[in-house]
């Protein structure tokens, strides 16, 4: 017995091995929604970024507003918000977009900043080297500017990256059946929870795990002075 549950291996593993299929899938759908949510964020959090660091305080008040009420705002009331309150307005998303929507804008707030301290982090030389060459300010960030920012942002972004992974059990609120859903849907018809909770728990270990290696992997091989210039 352990902490009051009462182990049968033959049982527990026949019906860990039974379930794992489901469980899989419900990983298939949390991998789905991290990747989407991410790309959101690495998108809108670059545009929000840049229009931050514009000098028209009409720009960058507005902004800057934006990403202290989203960091500020736990997902869960978001994810609510874009659930059940934009269909009132009639927006009505699928759940599962709703929830990747809901993770890419909440971490687009924190990737903008990990931008901003990146872009800003550039020698100022680079920016006087560009203007010298009459490059256009949009071409100067592309190829000078965030090549160089480019590896010195990845291991925040890697952090992120997997933050959003373990905060995909959210998304069951509203009838995504991602692994943590599952596994509670599992336990209400079986009223066996601690089988499934804990190869979940396993789970994101080992997905959280493979997240952070391949961070390392990509920090590593990165050219620590910046990507090669176009």
């Amino acid at each position: 017995m352990l902490f009051g549950y009462e182990w049968d291996l033959t049982t527990d593993w026949a019906f860990a091995w039974s379930i794992m299929p489901m469980l899989l899938r419900g990983m298939v759908v949390t991998i789905q929604a991290t990747l989407l949510g991410m790309g959101i964020a690495l998108a809108l959090g670059l545009v929000l970024a840049l229009l931050k660091m514009v000098p028209n305080r009409l720009v960058s008040l507005p902004v800057s507003f934006f990403l202290e009420f989203v960091r500020n705002t736990p997902l869960l009331v978001q994810l609510y918000f874009l659930y059940f309150v934009l269909p009132d307005f009639g927006i009505l998303l699928p759940a599962f977009l709703t929830g990747a929507i809901a993770l890419g804008v909440q971490y687009s707030a924190y990737t903008a900043e990990v931008y901003r301290a990146g872009l800003q982090a550039v020698e100022e030389g680079q920016h006087e080297a560009a203007i010298a060459l009459n490059l256009p300010g949009w071409l100067a960030f592309r190829d000078v500017i965030i090549p160089q920012a480019i590896p010195r942002i990845i291991p925040a972004l890697g952090n992120y990256l997997v933050s959003m992974l373990k905060d995909t059990p959210l998304l069951s609120v509203v009838t995504v059946l991602e692994m943590m859903g599952v596994a509670t849907l599992i336990g209400d018809r079986t009223f066996r929870y601690f089988v499934p909770l804990t190869m979940v728990g396993g789970l994101f270990l080992l997905l959280s795990l493979f997240a952070a290696w391949l961070v390392r992997v990509l920090e590593r091989r990165l050219p620590k002075a910046g990507l090669p210039l176009r």
